[in-house]
């Protein structure tokens, strides 16, 4: 059964158009609001779905992800696969990167598999490989709902991405924004700040 995540996506409400600002301070016509899709259950089982028959033949036995919607997609996809999940979360000192908590521990060996939500610029996902390289681990793949990059980020090193949707959105400089987009009240979605 072949998944449309961008369907998906809209259906839940999460694919919204209109006039946003960024977090990257750009503007754009479309934003992808994960939470709306993850505070349904029935569409984040179906997205995760993309994950499961993507990987289900390769021997996981970890899926990873980075907090904060990472968690709900390693969650539902482990569930899917029948194996465990981790949570890669922010370093406790407040700095960049992340760190296994709360007694999570890999066997030596395990064959883990990374998902996150949107991957724009990869920030997330290599400090989830970072973090995962302190351990006896072999990552075989990420699995992202959608790559914002068009297909830019097809790797991470040796370690191949599988995103379920591809898409570029157009987004402009604040000093180059079209008059039909500027026309439109602009909101600022989201919490992740630019570094």
């Amino acid at each position: 059964m072949a998944i449309d995540v961008l369907e998906t996506l809209r259906n839940s409400g999460a694919l919204l158009e209109g006039h946003f600002l960024y977090a990257s301070g750009r503007h754009g016509a479309v934003y992808i609001e994960k939470f709306n899709l993850l505070r349904n259950p029935a569409a984040t089982v179906e997205a995760c779905t993309g994950f499961a028959e993507r990987f289900r033949d390769e021997r996981i036995d970890v899926v990873v992800g980075p907090t904060t919607g990472g968690v709900i997609l390693a969650f539902e996809t482990a569930r899917q696969l029948g194996v465990a999940a981790a949570y890669a979360e922010r370093v406790s000192d407040g700095s960049d990167g992340r760190e296994f908590k709360r007694g999570t521990t890999f066997a030596p060996g395990s064959r883990v598999l990374v998902v996150d939500d949107i991957m724009t610029t990869g920030g997330s996902i290599r400090e989830t490989l970072a973090a995962l390289a302190a351990h006896p681990v072999e990552v075989v793949g990420v699995g992202v709902l959608v790559d914002r990059t068009g297909g830019e980020l097809s790797s991470f090193g040796d370690v191949p991405v599988f995103p379920l949707a591809s898409q570029t959105f157009e987004s402009w400089a604040a000093d180059e924004v079209p008059d039909w987009l500027a026309a439109i009240p602009v909101r600022k979605p989201g919490t992740t700040a630019a570094k």
